[in-house]
């Protein structure tokens, strides 16, 4: 059975995942453009933090930052690749956005790779068939021609 879980990210059993997470934007991203969190990172104020689990195995993750303008940043969306092919990652978006949503957030921001980084194409068709569309840089960004910025309005819950 998969379920999400609030966790901490220096975890030992999801510092492989982090692992995974950086080095796959290491070596995908120019690293003046590179915006990955490390463990420490995603421990700060404001930050927080899930994992998902099959059992008791790690298999990916997720947070959000709260930014100051009202919307939260998805971050560190990431599944280990023996887990892929199988909705994870969809499901943990779908996590945040019903958290986000949950909690009076106006909408979902994120950074991720432009379309000529490759690497990052699947990343870029999920959040489009989530409903995610392209947009300007988002809170603390500056323009960057190796990113894509992308928001997922979210309405509030009655």
């Amino acid at each position: 059975m998969i379920e999400i879980r609030e966790a901490d990210p220096g975890a030992d059993d999801l510092r492989p995942i982090i692992q995974a997470h950086l080095t796959h934007s290491w070596d995908a991203t120019p690293q003046t453009s590179n915006h990955t969190m490390d463990v420490a990172s995603l421990r700060e104020p404001g930050i927080r933090f899930w994992a998902i689990y099959e059992s008791d195995t790690a298999l990916g993750c997720g947070a959000l930052k709260a930014l100051p303008d009202g919307t939260a940043e998805v971050k560190s969306v990431h599944v280990l690749s023996k887990a892929r092919g199988r909705g994870l990652a969809r499901v943990m978006m779908d996590h945040l956005a019903d958290l986000a949503q949950s909690e009076g957030i106006s909408a979902l921001v994120l950074e991720t790779g432009a379309s000529h980084l490759t690497e990052y194409d699947a990343a870029r068709r999920l959040y489009e068939s989530l409903g995610y569309s392209y947009c300007a840089p988002i809170y603390g960004y500056a323009p960057d021609p190796n990113s894509a910025f992308m928001r997922l309005a979210l309405e509030p819950r009655a």
